[in-house]
């Protein structure tokens, strides 16, 4: 699976990984679709022959998250985090460890929404415990996973309006 093309990524520091995806929607709306655990179930596991196992957060500071995916070949990989700042519908900002720290470490993950014209400008800014860790993330090819998860979520959008 490759990035469609709607997702670019930039690496504005010596630690950091920028994702940006802009969504035909609403902020308000976008936001949800990172908030509500129903919608994120939905969208946020990467590849097709992944599956989201487990998915749990307690959307407050200090709140934890959980995320565990399956591979259909059997792989695992789970990620643990806690919530420093929810100020909807603007910005999320979180840690991320994986289990198997293959990141050298905790990760701060600063995910900001802004609208313009309707449209929904979603950057995801990691910041990694050191360049070599960033430039190891970035040869694993991430960015589709983020790409195909995001490209489900923008097919979801147009539904998540209906019901509200």
């Amino acid at each position: 699976m490759q990035n469609t093309g709607n997702l670019k990524v930039t690496t504005p520091s010596d630690r950091e990984i920028v994702m940006t995806r802009v969504f035909d929607a609403p902020r308000q709306l976008v936001f949800d679709g990172f908030i509500k655990l129903e919608v994120v179930k939905q969208w946020q596991y990467g590849p097709d022959d992944w599956t989201l196992a487990v998915c749990e957060f307690d959307l407050r500071p200090g709140g934890a998250l959980r995320y565990e995916w399956r591979h259909t070949d059997g792989r695992e990989m789970g990620m643990s985090g806690v919530y420093r700042e929810i100020a909807p519908p603007e910005r999320l900002v979180h840690t991320e460890i994986f289990d198997e720290d293959w990141t050298g470490g905790e990760t701060l993950v600063t995910t900001t929404f802004d609208e313009r014209d309707g449209k929904t400008t979603v950057a995801m800014t990691v910041l990694y415990s050191s360049r070599e860790v960033r430039d190891m993330v970035l040869k694993t090819g991430m960015e589709h996973g983020m790409s195909a998860g995001y490209d489900r979520l923008e097919q979801l959008l147009p539904a998540m309006a209906a019901t509200d």
